[in-house]
């Protein structure tokens, strides 16, 4: 087939669906109209760790506008089948209202359901709960850890033995919460026995399925809804327990039920990234090469789950090893369940790897970037297979160049800004290249536009636009005249929206489908005796802005809208889909990044200021750079708040969340936002799936908090190895 003009893919277009968020007619979860919905409040417990022993509901009843208090007492039994959704951590879920034990502070003990919000709230405030209360587990570096998840090749300890350089450092990472724009929120609404949600979630399917599971329903009786999603970080990727509420308390007062969490309700409702203490021994000869490297980690999770996430997998392929062993345990505290955030686990070990790496420059005397390239594999060591691309070099020459590398003094504390001591610093980052089965229905109309769906999300990296650019180029037709609609569980099955794996799942569908129909279209002309492609090798055939022409000759040629008007088709349909490839694997598939900083530190005060930022990227084929570039500089900016700002504080009497708001819980603001810059190397990977990309999103975070670790070292001349890093350790 003569390929198709390229004219929408690879342009730096604006978001499709951007004029309905500023202008605000975009609609959120909370925003859809619901006749006659009620509100619904969620009572917390205020303890971390318990029993409920007794619930005084009469001055909440009491109020006017309140329908209804629901709680273990009163609630009926859900039938909570145990399901297979593979996001959902191993373990017992909380069963929302169906026994009296407090696993956490902040579980939900009980439901107001009013007539307005404002009744609800005070109405919430006034129902008493008392407890049998005992002293809650939120300590990890006191709590005894679970049995851990090993990997080992060669023989670390005897190599570390041999090693000329031998180093042991040990790091900390704190808490971190999402905190998206977007509260978490949910409408549920009954008819009969079908159960209709419109919910901010980042999977569709996922939320379907729980509810499903959880009221004992056939899925096809469950529709959720979910066309916006205002910023997720990996927060909506599974079902949390107000969701299940709101369905449970629409079934139960016969209304509409909106219940959306507060802010401050943010922090134990849904899930965050856990914190770890993560100790590293490594070896290496005098010239930087690396013998030897012993990982001993230590996470947080919840006592009914065991979350785990992808900490250990940068240590084992990032760089040329022989030896290596790892150990991960994880640490049940009386907390609710972390759950996955931007660069899950990558981005704690890419924290640790790249802040030792740089220990170990500093004591060779060696340039950071020299000894990664002394260290660089030539295959993937964990499994011995090749890399379908991997440029770290490319992006570590492209970096130095563009960031001015050579200009640095390796000396730290050596450069100075007045009263600023300046550093620099660099670090590489890695992530797995996923995919998964994807389906995209694609309608051509007989007026020539074009209608494409999938129950994908979108909760910020531009699915909306960088889906239609795809099947505009597929199909040839402009922009303006394809429409793609996503978050609705009756359209064709997407994966969850996270992992960096939406544009090469449902991206492949999408072009899967798009090609199939414009086929078809070319196959129904060739057959047509009047068309004027009659006869045609169906090969030479293109489409170009809605018109099939022979590519050598474009005068020869009809219209979509004179094809299908003149066959009586009021539409073409076709069902496009990408299927996981099964069996064994014959590459290692990622994507690669070399983060450069540049920090100012107050010799006086120990602040902080990120100066500027520089990202390069091996992310295969760019679909839309301008969205990329949206992607890249959120990713640095959730770095610089990982480094130097968030930080989740528990008091650990209680179990009591401190800081669970934003003016305490600290994120970057447009004045810690510096100069960032992000440079995509040229790349196509098609090993990795048919388009080409390799996923973003979670790479660009990955590398951002140890280059600035790097980068206040080198100025400071001192090694924090707790983020954030803040001026009380500076000092």
């Amino acid at each position: 087939m003569s390929p198709q003009p390229q004219e929408a893919v690879g342009a730096p277009l604006s978001r499709v669906d951007g004029r309905l968020k500023v202008t605000g007619k975009a609609l959120y979860a909370a925003d859809h109209a619901a006749d006659a919905a009620v509100h619904a409040v969620v009572v917390d417990s205020s303890i971390g760790r318990g029993r409920v022993t007794g619930i005084d509901t009469r001055a909440a009843l009491a109020q006017p506008g309140v329908l209804k208090v629901i709680s273990h007492l009163d609630a009926p039994t859900l039938p909570y089948q145990r399901n297979a959704l593979p996001l959902n951590p191993p373990g017992e879920r909380l069963h929302v209202f169906q026994d009296d034990t407090v696993r956490f502070r902040g579980q939900p003990v009980a439901v107001v359901v009013a007539t307005t919000l404002e009744a609800a709230q005070h109405a919430a405030g006034l129902v008493t709960v008392t407890y049998d209360a005992q002293q809650p587990s939120t300590d990890m570096t006191d709590a005894p850890a679970g049995e851990p998840e090993t990997y080992a090749r060669g023989d670390a300890d005897k190599a570390l033995d041999c090693a000329a350089v031998h180093m042991e450092m040990t790091y900390r990472t704190a808490r971190n919460h999402h905190n998206p724009m977007e509260p978490h929120a949910t409408i549920a609404r009954w008819d009969g026995d079908k159960l209709t949600v419109w919910d901010k979630t980042q999977w569709v399917f996922g939320t379907q399925t729980e509810l499903a599971t959880v009221f004992g329903m056939a899925v096809e009786s469950v529709r959720v809804i979910s066309p916006f999603v205002g910023g997720g970080f990996g927060s909506a990727l599974r079902t949390w327990p107000h969701v299940i509420i709101a369905a449970l308390a629409a079934r139960e007062t016969r209304r509409p039920v909106k219940l959306a969490l507060t802010r401050r309700q943010l922090y134990f409702g849904t899930g965050f990234r856990p914190a770890y203490e993560y100790s590293v021994r490594l070896g290496s000869d005098r010239r930087g090469r690396l013998r030897a490297m012993v990982h001993d980690v230590r996470g947080e999770t919840s006592s009914y789950e065991t979350f785990m996430e992808s900490v250990l997998t940068p240590g084992q392929m990032l760089y040329n090893m022989p030896n290596v062993r790892q150990a991960h345990r994880t640490v049940p505290l009386d907390v609710n369940t972390p759950l996955y955030m931007r660069g899950p686990g990558y981005t704690t070990a890419s924290y640790v790897i790249e802040s030792a790496m740089d220990e170990l420059a500093h004591e060779l005397g060696i340039d950071p970037i020299e000894l990664r390239l002394r260290n660089e594999p030539d295959a993937d060591e964990s499994s011995g297979l090749p890399f379908s691309t991997r440029k770290l070099r490319e992006c570590y020459a492209v970096g130095a160049r563009e960031f001015g590398w050579n200009r640095r003094d390796p000396e730290p504390r050596a450069t100075r800004d007045g009263d600023w001591l300046i550093g620099t610093g660099m670090a590489a980052g890695l992530y797995n290249t996923a995919r998964n089965d994807a389906q995209a229905s694609v309608r051509l109309n007989a007026d020539g536009t074009a209608l494409v769906q999938s129950a994908a999300s979108d909760m910020g990296p531009g699915t909306y636009t960088s889906q239609t650019q795809l099947a505009a180029d597929a199909l040839g037709l402009t922009m303006r005249s394809v429409t793609f609609r996503l978050g609705d569980s009756l359209m064709p099955p997407a994966p969850a929206h996270g992992g960096s794996w939406t544009m090469a799942s449902v991206g492949s569908a999408v072009q899967d489908g798009c090609d199939k129909l414009r086929r078809q279209a070319i196959e129904l002309a060739v057959a047509d005796e009047k068309s004027p492609l009659h006869g045609v090798d169906p090969a030479t055939i293109v489409v170009h802005a809605g018109r099939l022409q022979v590519n050598d000759n474009p005068a020869r040629g009809e219209t979509y809208q004179q094809l299908l008007t003149r066959n009586k088709r009021t539409h073409l349909q076709t069902l496009g889909s990408f299927t996981r490839p099964t069996g064994p694997q014959r590459f290692s598939l990622y994507a690669y990044s070399a983060t450069f900083a540049e920090v100012a530190v107050d010799a006086r005060l120990g602040l902080v200021r990120v100066r500027r930022m520089l990202g390069v990227y091996d992310a295969g084929r760019i679909i839309n750079p301008k969205l990329a570039d949206s992607q890249a500089q959120g990713g640095m900016v959730g770095g610089i708040g990982q480094a130097l700002l968030e930080h989740t504080v528990t008091d650990h009497r209680d179990g009591r969340i401190v800081n669970a708001n934003l003016a305490d819980y600290l994120v970057p603001v447009n004045a810690d936002i510096p100069s960032l810059r992000a440079i995509y190397l040229d790349g196509d990977d098609r090993k990795a799936d048919p388009i080409g990309v390799k996923g973003l999103g979670e790479l660009v975070q990955i590398g951002v908090a140890p280059a600035i670790a790097n980068a206040v070292f080198h100025a400071t001349g001192r090694r924090v190895r707790e983020l954030p890093i803040t001026a009380e350790a500076l000092l």
